[in-house]
């Protein structure tokens, strides 16, 4: 069973390799951060920020892929987490039939984004991962964050 999130925060931290996000359960307290990398973190703060860009970035060129050739994004999934990283897909439809795509959850959640389309996280995943932030392994704190959003 999946379980709905929303993105709640991004950390952008310039000095340092360690640029995050955060997702928290829609219809529940758990959360738990996902590091990403700081060309995806921009894109997601970007779109967040509402900023507008002059020409398309990676994930909107996916995403008008995607249309062009008949399909809808209708939803991220991240299915699995193993050693710590975590596995995400897109759910596209196309003629009725779904169609999933194997992707890393930054470049999903930044395609999710652009698209307004919800994020599922797999039940079993969930409780991983939010076990493991109650655990103290979640990023460090936000002294040096650039950039944070709660959203």
């Amino acid at each position: 069973m999946a379980v709905q999130m929303a993105l709640s925060r991004i950390s952008i931290r310039d000095m340092t390799d360690m640029q995050f996000i955060e997702l928290t359960e829609l219809d529940g307290t758990r959360s738990f951060p996902i590091v990403i990398g700081l060309h995806e973190a921009y894109a997601i703060n970007r779109r967040l920020s509402g900023v507008k860009i002059p020409r398309p970035q990676t994930h909107d060129l996916l995403a008008s892929v995607i249309r062009h050739l008949g399909g809808t994004l209708r939803q991220i999934v991240i299915h699995d987490l193993e050693s710590g990283t975590f596995y995400a897909k897109l759910v596209i439809e196309q003629d009725g039939v779904p169609i999933e795509v194997d992707s890393r959850p930054s470049d999903a959640i930044a395609l999710g984004v652009a698209e307004d389309v919800p994020i599922f996280v797999a039940e079993h995943v969930l409780e991983q991962a939010s076990a493991e932030q109650d655990a103290g392994g979640e990023p460090d704190s936000d002294e040096d964050a650039e950039s944070e959003g709660d959203w």
